[in-house]
């Protein structure tokens, strides 16, 4: 059975920095392409960060150059370390299998962690 437990979020100042963790577990996580979502009330969920299994990273054009995206294939977890955090980046974080955005599986999807910026 997977499991996805995301962590790390909480409430920041605009401008201010956060670090995401999700632990994965019942797949083998060193061959997975990961990505990190994320979902803003009202709006559809996207993908803001993929990594590969070789360390590749791409990112959504609103948060290249803030955020970065990691992992640690040894203890089975990706890693967003978000900086300059702005208002539009609240949301609740999901990380998940993917590189498109359409491609991730539907039993990765854990409880998220949720995100608050302040303007």
């Amino acid at each position: 059975q997977v499991h996805m437990v995301e962590s790390g979020g909480g409430l920041v100042q605009a401008g201010g920095s956060l670090r995401l963790s999700c632990a994965a577990s019942g797949i083998i996580f060193r061959f997975k392409t990961m990505g990190w979502y994320r979902q803003a009330p009202g709006k559809q969920r996207e993908l803001v960060a993929a990594i590969t299994s070789g360390g590749i990273t791409k990112y959504v054009d609103s948060v290249k150059g803030r955020f970065t995206i990691s992992r640690d294939n040894a203890k089975n977890t990706v890693y967003l370390q978000m900086n300059s955090l702005k208002a539009e980046d609240t949301a609740v974080y999901y990380c998940n299998r993917g590189w498109y955005g359409g491609d991730y599986e539907e039993g990765y999807w854990g409880q998220g962690t949720q995100v608050t910026v302040l303007s």
